[in-house]
C-alpha cells in the first residue's frame, strides 16, 4: 500500500542554495546580505528574548502590519505578513487557484484559467513546485532574449500567455537574471489581466523603480516583499504582501494560525525603524555590484546589468558548470541552474568587498590555468 499521495510521489521538489559548513568559504550563492542588521535591530531582538518565548505571537502580526501600512499609505487590511515571501506565494496558489480535478478534454486542450499558475520563463523556480504541489496546471511563458518582458502585443500573438489565468506570478526585478522592469510596462501588464497577478518584488530595494502603487490602485494586484534579502533577516523568515482587503482578506482565511514567529515580528518591526541604516546598505552594495561588474567583464564574462543584490554573468573559456567546480574547489560557492533557458550562466550574490576581491582574483587564476 502506497500512503503518499500520487502526486507528491512525482513531485520534484524545490532545491534550496547549498548550505555548506566548509571552513573559510566564501558563500556567493544564496543572495543572502553580507552585512548585519542594524544594531537596532540586534538589541530589540535581544530584549525580546525572556518569558514571553512560552507566549504565541500575535496571530495577525498586528503591530508590524500597522507599521508597514503607516510605511505604504494605506490601512492594516491591505497588508498580510508571512513567514517569508513563499508563504505568501503558496498561500495565493491555494486562495486563488483551483486543483485540476481530471485531465483537460482533449488531452492537448489547454487548462482551464481558474487552474493556471503563470509565469515567466526564467524566474524564480519555486513557482512551478508550488502550483504543482496544489494539483495546479504550471504555465511558463519565455522572457526575451535579454530578459525583457514581451509587450502585450507579442503575449497576445505568441498564444501561450493567458489574461484570464487565476494566478500570474512575475518576479520584478527578475530573478535570475537581475533585470528591472518599469512601473509603466509592469501596469500595462497588470490592466490586461483578469485573475489576481502577484509582483514578486522579493530584491525591489536594490532597484531603480517599484510597483508597490499598483497594489493600491488595481482590485487584481498584489504586491509581494520580503525582510530577508535586503534587510538582512534571512533567519527569520518575514515576508508580506499589500493589496486590496478582499485578496488579502482570502490569504488571511487560510494562512497558518500563527504563521509568523515573535521574534521574527519584533525584529522586522524595529528594522522600519531604523531606515538610514540600511539605505546606507542599499547603497553600498550597489557600488560593490557595479565594480564585479566591470571586473568579471574585462576578465571576459558576459554580465547582465542587474537591478538586484546579484549579477548574472556568461562566463568565458569554460562553461558555466565548469566554473560552478572550480570556484567552489575553491571554496568559493556561486550559483548555477541546469535548465535550458539560464545553463550557460552563474549567478553570483554580492558580497563584501572583499569577497568580490577574492572572486575577482580567483577568476584570474583560473583563467590563467587554463590558458597556460
Amino acid at each position: 500500500m502506497k500512503r503518499v499521495r500520487p502526486l507528491v510521489q512525482k513531485l520534484r521538489a524545490y532545491v534550496p542554495g547549498e548550505q555548506s559548513r566548509i571552513k573559510g568559504l566564501i558563500k556567493l550563492n544564496t543572495n543572502e546580505n553580507p552585512y548585519p542588521p542594524s544594531p537596532k535591530v540586534l538589541a530589540a531582538v535581544k530584549a525580546a528574548v525572556d518569558g514571553r518565548l512560552r507566549l504565541y505571537p500575535n496571530p495577525t502580526a498586528q503591530v508590524l502590519r500597522e507599521k508597514l501600512a503607516k510605511l505604504h499609505g494605506c490601512s492594516p487590511e491591505n497588508i498580510i505578513v508571512g513567514n517569508g515571501c513563499d508563504d505568501i506565494l503558496a498561500m495565493a496558489c491555494r486562495a486563488f487557484v483551483e486543483p485540476l480535478t481530471a485531465p483537460a478534454k482533449p488531452l492537448d486542450a489547454p487548462a482551464p484559467a481558474r487552474s493556471v499558475v503563470q509565469f515567466f520563463d526564467p524566474s524564480y523556480s519555486l513557482y512551478p513546485v508550488l502550483a504543482a504541489i496544489h494539483g495546479a496546471h504550471a504555465q511558463a511563458v519565455p522572457l526575451a532574449d535579454d530578459f525583457a518582458l514581451p509587450s502585450l502585443a507579442e503575449l497576445k500573438k505568441g498564444g501561450q500567455w493567458d489574461f484570464r489565468a487565476a494566478l500570474t506570478l512575475v518576479t520584478t526585478p527578475n530573478a535570475p537574471s537581475g533585470r528591472g522592469y518599469s512601473t509603466a510596462e509592469l501596469e500595462r501588464l497588470c490592466r490586461a489581466q483578469k485573475g489576481v497577478i502577484l509582483l514578486d518584488e522579493t530584491y525591489v530595494d536594490f532597484a531603480e523603480e517599484n510597483a508597490m502603487a499598483l497594489a493600491l490602485k488595481y482590485p487584481q494586484v498584489l504586491v509581494a516583499r520580503t525582510f530577508s534579502k535586503a534587510y538582512s533577516l534571512c533567519f527569520q523568515r518575514v515576508g508580506y504582501c499589500v493589496g486590496h482587503p478582499e485578496l488579502i482578506g482570502g490569504l488571511h482565511k487560510i494562512r497558518d494560525s500563527y504563521n509568523v514567529n515573535g521574534l521574527g515580528q519584533v525584529a522586522a518591526a524595529a528594522t522600519l525603524d531604523d531606515q538610514p541604516y540600511y539605505q546606507a546598505n542599499f547603497r553600498r552594495i550597489g557600488a560593490t555590484r557595479e565594480r564585479l561588474s566591470h571586473g568579471l567583464t574585462a576578465l571576459g564574462f558576459r554580465v547582465c546589468p542587474s537591478q538586484t543584490n546579484f549579477i548574472f554573468a556568461k562566463p568565458s573559456v569554460l562553461s558555466a558548470e565548469r566554473w560552478l567546480q572550480k570556484l567552489r574547489d575553491r571554496k568559493i560557492l556561486v550559483r548555477w541552474f541546469g535548465y535550458p533557458s539560464v545553463r550557460d550562466y552563474l549567478r553570483i550574490s554580492i558580497g563584501t568587498d572583499a569577497e568580490a576581491d577574492a572572486l575577482l582574483k580567483t577568476v584570474r587564476r583560473i583563467l590563467g590555468e587554463c590558458r597556460g
